[in-house]
């Protein structure tokens, strides 16, 4: 799984000459937290909503609203910019993608190859893609299992889907602990749920879930 299969391709940017009045109207208006500043088509820089509060003034400030406006609009954002900002390249795994900013406690991180940023990739995008990974809406079954860790027990798991004429969709396998994975299915195929567990019961497999899912449009 690469970044550049997760990442959000269409990028807002501002320049360093932006205003901070003008970059803070971008972020309300496409609802949007962080932006990449590119200057000469290279990254140079990061806004975020904390780094336009940190230069915005306080609450308690003395300024009137015609003051405020007035020093929002001088500002510009290579003022205020993060100017050390982490990057990942778009070949890197998605899983390298969100140990970087799990380790570094950021929610975005720009994709940038040979100096080009080619997409961002976000908290936002991360949920996505664990939502597609575990097949979440996608219509079917989803069926959830306790089996002990053996050799082939996914071989056999395999085997009574097919023998039930059924494709699987997606699988996610973990480890419960040092001897029993819990295992989910996202099934498709002319079946009913009740029917379905009967299979595996009778097979000796814990079913801990299951459930008809409905497609859904995750945006």
């Amino acid at each position: 799984m690469a970044v550049k299969d997760f990442m959000t391709k269409r990028v807002v940017y501002v320049s360093p000459e932006t205003t901070v009045a003008a970059a803070a109207d971008i972020m309300r208006d496409k609802g949007l937290r962080r932006l990449p500043v590119i200057e000469h088509d290279k990254l140079v820089g990061l806004v975020t909503e904390g780094t336009m509060a940190e230069a915005s003034p306080s609450k308690a400030t003395s300024l009137s609203i015609y003051e405020m406006n007035y020093l929002l609009n001088k500002t510009k954002v290579g003022d205020i910019m993060i100017k050390n900002v982490l990057t990942v390249s778009k070949y890197a795994s998605l899983e390298d993608a969100i140990y970087i900013m799990l380790q570094n406690k950021v929610g975005v991180l720009p994709v940038v190859d040979n100096d080009q940023i080619s997409g961002i990739i976000t908290d936002k995008d991360v949920f996505r893609a664990f939502l597609e990974i575990s097949g979440y809406g996608q219509a079917g079954i989803r069926i959830g299992l306790e089996v002990t860790d053996t050799p082939r027990v996914l071989e056999k798991i395999a085997n009574l889907i097919a023998s039930e004429n059924l494709n699987i969709e997606r699988t996610i396998v973990a480890p419960k602990n040092d001897t029993v994975l819990r295992v989910e299915l996202q099934v498709e195929g002319e079946i009913g749920i009740e029917q379905l567990k009967k299979v595996f019961v009778e097979a000796g497999f814990t079913v801990t879930e299951i459930a008809e899912t409905e497609a859904k449009e995750l945006d």
